[in-house]
This record gives structure tokens, C-alpha cells and sequence, in this order.
């Protein structure tokens, strides 16, 4: 056998062991669930966000990116932890029908497309009328066109938009319930007098498209203040409430004080 081909099976071995231990690195992660609120312009509440807590047992210290955990994982598995969200969301329907509020699950594109697919997760989705699912701005994300005939799902959230590839046309063929603003446009476009009034622009077009503007990462009274005076729908954020538990779901604010 020549060099050439026994150094090509050797990287090919190593390749896999790498591969079998970063399945079995990814398998071995756990999750846990927390909610954030939303909150309209008023100070009313208008929805909570599903967070995920990614850890591994090796380092159980060390939070992963959500977004790193979801694009690592095989399908199959991201539509078992979906389940698993959408089962635990279940167990708090009292809650979200008494007060009347809606609960939001981030979902990427090639997820929602294999949804169509998974009985139980559309079983579940009959169930809770009140879920919405978020689309991740920054990940690949179906056709326009297709995401549009997928009326099984209900009203569809864009999220983190101005952090990736979302522009007006494909906003327009979508017609998205509600759009999340980023953090990080949103502060850019504070910075100067001008930055501001594109801002109040940005919002008023995105309006056009949509029932209402959500803005992002809110952590201060005068970043509250802003987004109140704005055309904005309504804000989450840190200032407005961090991450909560579950547990701590029937001592949500109805209003802010």
C-alpha cells in the first residue's frame, strides 16, 4: 500500500473518532428552561420567551450558546428538545389562557420545515394556540415563498432582525406577526440625533409589514423610555425582567409598576 493512502485512511480514522466524540460530546449536554417576559409600550405583558440553559456535565459552570447547542444536534434531536418545550409549555396552560398572554419558542428554519412532519409536535401545536414560534434572523431559513403556505405553525415571529440576512421583500411575502428588533441595532442607531430618527423610520416601515415591533436586550430606564416613545409594540429586556424560572411563572408582572 503506498503512503499516500495509508496517511488517507489515518486522517479519515481520526476524522471519525473526532466526529463519534463530539456526538457523544453534544448527546451528554443538558437543558434547562427559563422565561423571560415581554412587555408592551404600556407596561402590560404581552408574552414570555422559552430560553434555553445549555450545560455539560463536565462543566456544569459553563453555559453553551443555545444557537451552538441547536446547529450541533441532528434534527431528529432538535425536534425531540422542541417536544420537550412545547410539553413543558403545556403544563403551565392555565396560566397562559388566565392571563391572556402568549408564549414564544425560537425555532430555525430547517426545524420548522421538518415540524410538517413530526405528529406529535403538530398535535401539540393544536393544543396550544397560544405558542408562537420565532424564526432565527441570522440562520438559513426556508423560501419566502413556502414559508408562507405554512399555516399550520400560526402567526410566525421573526427574530433578531438587523443581525443577519432579513431584508423588506422578504418581509413583505412572509407577513410576520411580530418582529424582534436586535440589541445591537437598536444601540447603534441611538448613538446620534440621527441615528434616531432612522430608527422611528425603521419602525414605522416595519410596521407595514407586520402587527407590531418587538425591540430587544432593553437595560436601562432611558432605553425603556426610548423605546416607549417610539413606534415600537413592545420591549423585553433585562431592565424590564431577567430570565425566570418556571416555577415563578404564576408570579409574573401583569404590569409593570
Amino acid at each position: 500500500m503506498k503512503l499516500k493512502q495509508i496517511t488517507h485512511r489515518l486522517n479519515t480514522a481520526e476524522a471519525s473518532v473526532e466526529s463519534l466524540q463530539e456526538r457523544r460530546f453534544w448527546s451528554q449536554c443538558q437543558r434547562q428552561y427559563t422565561f423571560q417576559p415581554i412587555y408592551k409600550i404600556d407596561g402590560t405583558l404581552m408574552a414570555v420567551e422559552l430560553l434555553t440553559i445549555v450545560t455539560h456535565p463536565g462543566e456544569e459552570d459553563v453555559r453553551i450558546p443555545p444557537d451552538r447547542y441547536f446547529a450541533s444536534i441532528s434534527t431528529r434531536n432538535r425536534l425531540m428538545v422542541i417536544e420537550e418545550q412545547l410539553r413543558l409549555l403545556e403544563t403551565w396552560q392555565s396560566t397562559f389562557l388566565g392571563y391572556g398572554i402568549l408564549a414564544s419558542v425560537n425555532v430555525d428554519g430547517p426545524a420548522l420545515m421538518a415540524m410538517k412532519h413530526h405528529q406529535p409536535i403538530l398535535a401539540l401545536i393544536d393544543k396550544l394556540p397560544w405558542v408562537r414560534f420565532e424564526l432565527v434572523e441570522h440562520i438559513t431559513q426556508p423560501q419566502a415563498a413556502t414559508l408562507a403556505r405554512m399555516q399550520e405553525f400560526g402567526p410566525l415571529w421573526l427574530d433578531d432582525f438587523g443581525t443577519g440576512m432579513a431584508n423588506f421583500s422578504a418581509l413583505s411575502e412572509v407577513r410576520y406577526d411580530y418582529i424582534k428588533v436586535a440589541r445591537d441595532l437598536f444601540v447603534m442607531l441611538r448613538k446620534s440625533e440621527e441615528g434616531r430618527t432612522l430608527f422611528t423610520g425603521l419602525l414605522q416601515l416595519m410596521n407595514r409589514y407586520c402587527k407590531g415591533v418587538i425591540v430587544e436586550g432593553i437595560e436601562t430606564l432611558d432605553e425603556w423610555r426610548d423605546v416607549q416613545n417610539s413606534p415600537a409594540f413592545a420591549a423585553q429586556g433585562y431592565y424590564l425582567s431577567r430570565p425566570v424560572p418556571f416555577e415563578e411563572l404564576e408570579n409574573v408582572l401583569i404590569r409593570l409598576p
